[in-house]
């Protein structure tokens, strides 16, 4: 981040709450606190048959998945304005695939195998200025940059919180 007196910091913070609520149904009540309150939303996923859930709503991959593209695709037309470079709207096509190890009957271990997304800005700028905006938009996608952090996880034992 450049050293600069008009850097601003600013936090960006959801709480969300999820109960299982069938098979493989979760029902999630969330908000953005912060830069902004935001209102409430109500989300739910469900697994299909494959876990053994009634795919009464998306699968959680798919919000996931989704909210990536999305995020990216904001952030794209926000950083061209900032930097003043002109696109069109935004189009990409994604490609993501994990990867999943089980030996016998045992939990399977899941991991990321590609991330791929092909982005078509619908501008006639040079490849040099879509890079400047590509480049600004993945530094500003709070989903992508999340990618890179690791992720706490505590139990409740005994009516208290232990990191697990």
């Amino acid at each position: 981040m450049p050293d600069s007196a008009d850097t601003k910091t600013f936090d960006v913070v959801s709480e969300l709450s999820a109960v299982a609520s069938g098979v493989m149904r979760n029902d999630v009540c969330g908000r953005m606190l912060e830069p902004v309150l935001d209102h409430i939303f109500e989300m739910a996923t469900d697994e299909g048959g494959y876990h053994g859930g009634d795919a009464s709503a998306p699968p959680p991959l798919a919000y996931f998945t989704t909210g990536l593209v999305t995020c990216l695709m904001t952030q794209l037309r926000a950083s061209a304005k900032r930097l003043r470079i002109s696109i069109g709207l935004p189009k990409i096509d994604a490609r993501i695939e994990w990867k999943g190890d089980q030996v016998g009957n045992l939990p399977y271990v899941a991991r990321g195998h590609e991330f791929r997304l092909d982005i078509d800005l619908q501008t006639e700028t040079t490849l040099a200025e879509q890079k400047r905006v590509l480049e600004a938009a993945t530094k500003s996608c709070f989903v992508e940059v999340i990618l890179n952090v690791p992720i706490s996880h505590r139990l409740r034992i005994g009516g208290k919180w232990v990191e697990a």
